[in-house]
C-alpha cells in the first residue's frame, strides 16, 4: 500500500483493532500517517459501572486503548467521552462537528468507519457523522472504506436491509498476529470463543474472509467513495 495520511473513526474502544487493525498495522509499518478516533468513553452503558468505579473504569480504558494502538505502532490517538451505546441522545450535528474538526486538522486522504448496517446504533451515527464531515467539499478525501465490526455487523440481520457487503480487501497475512496480539491488551473487552469478541474468532474470520479472496488472512471493507484526482 502506499503512503497516505489516513483516519480511523470508531464509536468504541477495541472497534479499531477488531474493525481495522491489521489495516492499520499495516499502512503504519508502511509509513504512512496513521491516526485513530474513538469518540465514545465506550463503557458506561454496562451494568458493573457505578458511580464509584467509573473514573477507574475509564482510566482503565485509555491504558488499554493506549497499549493497543502501541502494538500496532499507531501514536495518534484522540479520545472523546460520548456516552457509551447512547449517541442517539446526542444531536447529529455535534457529532458530525467534533468528526470534522478532527478531519479538518488531519486532513486524511484515506478514512475509514464503521459499516452503515450495523445493528449497534453507535456505529450507524458514527457514519452518518463521518461521512458527513468527508463530503467531498473536503477535497483531501479520496478514499472512504466502511469495515465490519463482529457481533454488530453480523447481528444486523433482516431488520436493517443495507447488510455489510465487502468488495474491498486487504491482505493482512503478515499482520494478522500484530492485530490479535492488540486485541489482547483489550483485556476487559475480550470474551472466550466461540463469541465473536475473542481472539480466535477474531483469527478466524480473518481467514475466512482471505479464502474467499485466495489469499491467507484479509480485513474485508465495502468502498464507500473513492475519487481518483
Amino acid at each position: 500500500m502506499n503512503k497516505h495520511s489516513v483516519l480511523a473513526v470508531v464509536a468504541h474502544p477495541d472497534d479499531e483493532i477488531i474493525g481495522v487493525g491489521g489495516t492499520l498495522c499495516k499502512l503504519a509499518k508502511n509509513g504512512s500517517d496513521v491516526h485513530v478516533l474513538i469518540l465514545s468513553e465506550g463503557r458506561t452503558s454496562r451494568d458493573d459501572v457505578t458511580d464509584k468505579n467509573r473514573d477507574a473504569v475509564l482510566e482503565n480504558a485509555l491504558k488499554e486503548s493506549e497499549a493497543a494502538l502501541d502494538v500496532l505502532g499507531v501514536k495518534n490517538v484522540t479520545r472523546l467521552q460520548l456516552p457509551d451505546n447512547q449517541f442517539d441522545t446526542v444531536p447529529l450535528l455535534s457529532i458530525a462537528k467534533e468528526v470534522s474538526k478532527v478531519v479538518a486538522q488531519i486532513q486524511p486522504s484515506i478514512v475509514l468507519t464503521h459499516h452503515f448496517g450495523d445493528l449497534n446504533i453507535d456505529h450507524q451515527i458514527v457514519f452518518q457523522a463521518t461521512v458527513t464531515a468527508c463530503r467531498p467539499s473536503e477535497s483531501f478525501v479520496e478514499k472512504i472504506l466502511l469495515f465490519e465490526t463482529l457481533s454488530s455487523s453480523e447481528m444486523a440481520g433482516p431488520v436493517i436491509k443495507d447488510v455489510f457487503m465487502p468488495n474491498y480487501f486487504i491482505n493482512i497475512e503478515h499482520e494478522l498476529q500484530s492485530k490479535l496480539d492488540a486485541m489482547s491488551k483489550y483485556a476487559s473487552e475480550l470474551r472466550e470463543f466461540p463469541h465473536p469478541r475473542s481472539l480466535k474468532a477474531i483469527e478466524y474470520n480473518a481467514i475466512v474472509w482471505g479464502s474467499k479472496v485466495n489469499m491467507g488472512a484479509v480485513e474485508p471493507f465495502e468502498l464507500f467513495r473513492q475519487i481518483e484526482k
